[in-house]
């Protein structure tokens, strides 16, 4: 099975989790993907993520989500750059998110990491999605 934006694909799978109240979901494993999720654990938006190897080399990642007082820490997860309409920012355009409050996350040549990551390392990249 083939995907045009598995990136898009992850989000929503962590969006539709978070709306059912699920636990815990599982998405098809890139290491794009995978960085992604831990940049997501390493600001507290999620609790954690593990890659399960499966049969027939058929990875995947589980993604534990968090809630705070029975709300979901994620209240808005939205992809940015897509495939059809990509967009790059350089440091000093990039401007924040709900007033600091949310967080992009940007590609770049050094690796993914967040908007004030890539502000004080002075990095512009690809903005992939947007959490609040």
């Amino acid at each position: 099975m083939s995907f045009q934006d598995p990136i898009s694909d992850c989000l929503t799978r962590i969006r539709n989790g978070l709306m059912r109240g699920k636990e815990e979901v599982s998405a098809p494993y890139s290491k794009l993907k995978h960085e992604l999720v831990n940049v997501l654990v390493k600001e507290g938006y999620l609790k954690a993520c593990e890659k399960v190897d499966g049969d027939q080399n058929k990875s995947s990642i589980n993604i534990s989500l968090k809630y705070f007082n029975s709300e979901p820490a994620i209240k808005t997860l939205k992809r940015v750059s897509k495939p059809s309409l990509r967009k790059y920012s350089n440091a000093q355009d990039i401007k924040p998110v709900k007033s600091g409050l949310g967080t992009f996350i940007i590609s770049t040549n050094q690796g993914l990491m967040t908007d004030k990551e890539a502000k004080e390392k002075n990095i512009g990249g690809e903005i992939l999605c947007e959490v609040f």
